[in-house]
């Protein structure tokens, strides 16, 4: 696939902008800019959806996304998303409150699955 200049100069320009914010570029953002015709897209939504207008505040938006990748199992995830909740003025506690919330959601969801079926197994022995 050919590659569109202007999409490649785009997406440099955001590749620099997050290796100034951040310090590093995710490898999900290395990988994507591969391809500048999908990582624009991603990376405006990624954008929107944690830094953009709303009604959340950007550490908020951040420690809810700790939250969420530690209930998704993304250990990569986690370290970028807590990194990212902390440069946002998160405290280490409210960094380990969001990392246990989602831990326990995780959790709660893998019970709710053997359970059900536990209880369907053996629901004529009650």
């Amino acid at each position: 696939m050919q590659e569109d200049p202007k999409e490649r100069e785009i997406t440099d320009k955001i590749l620099k902008a997050i290796e100034n914010q951040y310090g590093f570029v995710p490898l999900i953002n290395q990988v994507l800019s591969e391809r500048p015709d999908v990582f624009i897209p991603f990376s405006n939504l990624s954008k929107a959806i944690l830094e953009g207008r709303g009604e959340l505040d950007r550490k908020t938006r951040y420690l809810a996304a700790v939250s969420a990748a530690a209930a998704l199992g993304g250990e990569h995830c986690v370290r970028v998303q807590m990194h990212h909740a902390a440069q946002a003025g998160a405290t280490k506690d409210e960094i380990l409150e969001s990392a246990l919330i989602g831990s326990y959601m995780a959790m709660t969801r893998s019970q709710s699955y053997a359970l059900r079926e536990y209880s369907d197994m053996f629901k004529d022995e009650k």
